[in-house]
């Protein structure tokens, strides 16, 4: 899995690409989101458009992360998810823990209300 970060508007944005179904990919990501709770960035949005795949494991460390970032007054939004992980979050009820936005523009906006 690949994973890049870019800020917009004083948002982090991660992009994920690949698959986030266990290690090293759930480490990684981990680590990605502790450095930026480390430099007390608070506001995050994954971009999960270029995601194949994800399990349990995958959406245990999005929890994590999320529960990472509003422990420090911080939060986590979802961008651009394929059908199967929109699918996999409806199943689980996930869909009521994240803010879910269809493009990354809209996500990072909602952080501005």
């Amino acid at each position: 899995m690949t994973i890049t970060e870019k800020t917009r508007d004083h948002v982090t944005v991660i992009s994920l690409k690949g698959n986030l179904l266990g290690e090293p990919e759930t480490t990684a990501l981990r680590e990605a989101v502790y450095r930026l709770t480390e430099r007390d960035e608070k506001q995050v949005v994954l971009d999960l458009g270029r995601l194949k795949a994800i399990n349990s494991t995958g959406l245990g460390v999005l929890v994590s992360a999320l529960t990472s970032l509003r422990k420090r007054s911080g939060d986590l939004s979802l961008a651009k998810l394929p059908e199967k992980v929109h699918a996999l979050m409806m199943i689980t009820h996930l869909v009521r823990v994240f803010m879910i936005y269809d493009t990354v523009e809209r996500a990072v906006a909602s952080f501005g209300r």
